[in-house]
């Protein structure tokens, strides 16, 4: 891995394969896609009683989180050499794409795989069995959402940390650090922190609850 800044990706590995898409074709699929799956989600749980708006929400917000990690972080975990692929296949030219803001997941970097191994065969199926709890009001929605939330936030914060550590010059560009490295990841950043937040009120509030009962019926 070179000490400098900004090195084009085909100057630090071997048979690196530019990519065959363009950014607007790779940006504008992942954007329909996601648009498709939130709209469908909200459609969908639109016809469950009593649900309430900001549920609705969250049903969409888990779904497509818990699909990105499945799909697109589990082809990167267990797809090692998707830099060297010629035939425009589309997770591989998300990677490649994305490793112009993080040369790090082209070069295998040992934690970033860690971390996405982990991301997409835990937190993906949990982030979809939210939206069932949610959907059919499970007792264990809101601790599954907390933790859930939480184990967004410590992947995040390792992944930024041993960046950091490292020398934090693993982009090709301005651009593309402030645009992949730091806006795609901002969002699980912002949204498991609101999520972790509101989850711990409502569990407080249930035990608040629960030692109300237990007082009134001594």
């Amino acid at each position: 891995m070179t000490n400098h800044p900004y090195v084009p990706r085909d100057l630090i590995l071997n048979d690196y394969v530019p990519n065959l898409l363009s950014q607007s074709a790779i940006l504008a699929a992942y954007g329909i896609a996601s648009v498709f799956v939130v709209l469908f989600i909200w459609l969908v749980s639109g016809k469950v009683p009593k649900i309430a708006k900001v549920d609705r929400w969250l049903m969409c917000w888990w779904a497509f989180t818990g699909l990105t990690h499945i799909i697109l972080e589990g082809y990167f975990a267990f797809s090692p050499e998707f830099y060297k692929d010629k035939s425009g296949f589309y997770l591989a030219e998300v990677w490649k794409e994305y490793s112009k803001g993080d040369s790090r997941y082209a070069a295998r970097d040992a934690g970033v795989v860690a971390v996405e191994g982990i991301t997409a065969v835990l937190e993906g199926p949990a982030s979809l069995l939210a939206v069932y709890a949610i959907a059919k009001g499970k007792p264990y929605s809101y601790i599954l959402q907390f933790a859930v939330s939480l184990g967004q936030l410590y992947g995040t914060a390792v992944y930024f940390i041993t960046s950091y550590l490292e020398g934090d010059k693993f982009a090709t560009s301005p651009f593309y650090y402030n645009l992949y490295y730091i806006g795609a990841n901002a969002s699980w950043v912002v949204i498991p922190s609101l999520i972790a937040i509101r989850c711990w009120k409502k569990i407080c509030a249930a035990q608040q609850l629960q030692g109300q009962k237990k007082t009134k019926v001594r």
